[in-house]
């Protein structure tokens, strides 16, 4: 198969005129890194070097040895052995760790227009083997310099503004996550459905002052018990599914990432009701204390990590329980009684009891869970098309890249 062909079955176009067929090594050189690069362990949070790895944060770390520097002068070109990670470097730098390779375009070639170029190449996800082999094999369509330039010219326009746009999607998505706390915390206060008979003055619940028929409770007041999830090993295939705290996403359980069991006598012990809620007991310190509903989608038990709370259903609403234990209020005071281990935090079965929570009646709690609701399904649903936007600003930067290098985007 000749070299036009061969481009042709990659990126399904024919070369346009004075264009050329080329392979990694007659644009690049892969500069060597023998003794030259360090490990992770050995970064600093400070330092006079930045430390560039195949990790996705631009740098790692740093480092104060000038002797490790990378020869030649910028801009480099980072590639991920392990990782398939891009990055274009125009500064001085020490490399880091294993898998970083590190290439420096020749005359002919704009250093820009091979690190867009790279985003065209499809290399197979081989997890955390190597993928710079497959690179070194590609095809990669070469125009002359003049074309180069514009192209490059033309490609950081464009990605200069839908990244721009991106920006706006991912503020309005954090915007988001407040507004979704700000809910929250006025439904906990009353404010969405008892703000006429808030005690205080000027309409605001202060220093733990509730509405009038409010009052505070432990958990533990409103359970007959807290219970801890199966210990047993789970496996790939199995009867029914074993949730974990990694199910736990937002509040609700997400069922595409299972484990399951086929053992009866565990099935029997842990099988989910609806509407028991589940509380993550361990995990990172961010992330102990995630809550959720079981609203019996599908038969599952639960594991260890997670505890059950065998609530009172006479006193407490589930989705009530679920909404407030996933509020600031309770991360805040679950901060102040967790425990420390080598990179998780513990909040046991006692000290999940002791969680003071805001109680109004029953038909109250319910009709607070409506007020939440209807205003977090406004939410989910602009969640749901900023997502998709994100999604097609992806689409739309392929369909760049596919372009300029077919020779059509200039």
């Amino acid at each position: 198969m000749t070299r036009k062909n061969n481009i042709s079955k990659i990126m399904n176009t024919e070369l346009p005129k004075d264009w050329k067929l080329v392979k990694l090594g007659e644009v690049c050189d892969k500069i060597s890194l023998n003794k030259i690069k360090i490990k992770q362990k050995d970064y600093l949070l400070e330092g006079k070097y930045p430390v560039v790895d195949q990790g996705q944060e631009l740098i790692g770390g740093y480092y104060n040895d000038e002797n490790l520097i990378i020869p030649d002068e910028p801009p480099f070109i980072i590639f991920g052995d392990h990782t398939k990670v891009k990055k274009y470097i125009n500064f001085k730098f020490i490399a880091g760790a294993d898998g970083i390779k590190v290439l420096k375009t020749k005359k002919e070639v704009i250093p820009k227009y091979f690190y867009f170029l790279l985003f065209t190449i499809k290399i197979e996800d081989k997890g955390y083997a190597r993928h710079f082999q497959f690179l070194e094999k590609a095809a990669f369509p070469l125009p002359p310099l003049p074309e180069q330039h514009r192209i490059v010219a033309k490609l950081e326009e464009l990605l200069s503004e839908l990244e721009k746009g991106k920006e706006q999607l991912h503020t309005a998505l954090d915007q988001l996550k407040v507004y979704r706390q700000a809910v929250l915390k006025y439904a906990f206060e009353g404010k969405l459905t008892n703000n006429a008979k808030v005690k205080s003055k000027n309409s605001k619940v202060e220093n733990g002052e509730l509405p009038e028929g409010w009052k505070w409770v432990k958990l533990g007041e409103v359970c007959t018990s807290v219970e801890y999830g199966s210990a047993a090993k789970s496996k790939e295939k199995g009867k029914i599914p074993v949730l974990r705290m990694g199910n736990i996403q937002n509040g609700r359980f997400d069922w595409s990432d299972l484990v399951y069991t086929d053992d009866e006598n565990e099935i029997k012990k842990y099988l989910l009701k609806k509407n028991d809620v589940l509380f993550n007991r361990t995990n990172s310190a961010e992330l102990v204390g995630k809550t959720a509903l079981y609203k019996g989608e599908r038969k599952a038990i639960f594991a260890g990590y997670l505890i059950r709370i065998n609530r009172i259903e006479s006193l407490i609403d589930a989705y009530y329980l679920t909404y407030y234990l996933n509020t600031h209020a309770a991360k805040t005071y679950g901060n102040t009684v967790r425990s420390f281990g080598v990179n998780q935090s513990n909040i046991n079965g006692t000290k999940l009891k002791s969680y003071p929570l805001p109680l109004p009646l029953l038909e109250e709690q319910q009709h607070v869970v409506e007020e939440i609701e209807s205003r977090l399904s406004v939410a989910d649903k602009l969640e749901e098309t900023i997502t998709a936007s994100l999604q097609q600003s992806e689409t739309l930067r392929q369909s760049i890249f596919k372009k300029a290098f077919e020779g059509k985007l200039v």
